[in-house]
């Protein structure tokens, strides 16, 4: 019991372990898999991405070179960056801050 108390007491007086998020926002991890993009003057419309893409974030429309990407339903594997051949996606390590609107990001030709 002694040992708790001490325990209790140190932890009282002591300053926080965690960080005061959303005050203070911490940097990523170095290997954190962050936020995609797409490199439309690059990207040939082979559907690689998409076929890929295990929770099928990622649609593409060549007729229209165009793609549509749900970074709600995206899990962040990086497969479709690994995979492309044209090295048309482009991986950042900016982590996606939270949204309060489920909004799908589009790519069309000339951006």
């Amino acid at each position: 019991m002694p040992k708790m108390l001490w325990n209790v007491l140190r932890n009282l007086l002591s300053s926080p372990v965690t960080v005061r998020y959303p005050y203070v926002k911490s940097d990523p991890v170095d290997g954190t898999r962050g936020r995609i993009s797409f490199d439309m003057n690059a990207c040939d419309q082979c559907q690689d991405c998409e076929r890929i893409c295990p929770p099928a974030a990622i649609k593409v429309y060549p007729d229209e070179k165009r793609i549509e990407y749900d970074p709600f339903r995206c899990i962040y594997c990086h497969l479709c960056v690994e995979n492309c051949m044209q090295k048309a996606i482009l991986a950042e390590e900016v982590v996606r801050s939270p949204e309060y609107e489920k909004v799908k990001e589009v790519f069309e030709e000339g951006q």
